[in-house]
């Protein structure tokens, strides 16, 4: 039983070790529940600018501990997460959010791969008309001219004589 307890431990404490860990201090935790939680989910939808690839939750960057800074300010201002949103998308860009909003903007971020698939549908489209086309257009290999069809003629009957 001892050894069960033991296992269950250490798989627990491995667990436990490669659960990401969020970047906020303690410091930082705002006194209201309600406020951190939306703190919290805001702070999810904003890239660190300087690690890029994680949100400002994820981060130990000091620019990303700033913006969390930010984000619980404007929350106490009385700030609802849309404004809290566009006032750091004012300051930072749009490239400060992790899912970029649709706008003329960043159509051609979301328009691009649909356009690719298109282009690339009527690409085989074309290419497989264009090779219809010019098989219907070349003699393929069934069809023998006159000259061809009586030399085969000629050599089945050969054959056909020394059988």
């Amino acid at each position: 039983m001892k050894t069960l307890r033991q296992v269950l431990t250490a798989f627990a404490l491995m667990l436990a070790m490669i659960a990401p860990a969020a970047a906020y201090n303690p410091d930082e935790v705002l006194d209201d529940p309600a406020l951190e939680a939306r703190a919290r989910s805001l702070s999810l939808e904003f890239r660190c600018l300087v690690c890029q690839n994680q949100s400002i939750d994820d981060s130990n960057a000091e620019l990303a501990r700033d913006l969390r800074l930010l984000v619980r300010e404007r929350l106490v201002a009385g700030d609802s997460d849309e404004e809290v949103i566009s006032y750091v998308v004012s300051r930072y860009g749009e490239f400060v959010l992790l899912k970029p909003r649709f706008s003329m903007q960043t159509l051609l971020l979301w328009g691009a791969p649909a356009a690719i698939l298109v282009i690339g549908a009527a690409v085989m489209v074309m290419n497989g008309r264009s090779r219809s086309r010019a098989a219907a257009a070349s003699p393929g290999n069934d069809a023998l001219s006159t000259a061809e069809r009586a030399e085969l003629a000629k050599l089945l009957k050969d054959r056909e004589q020394h059988s």
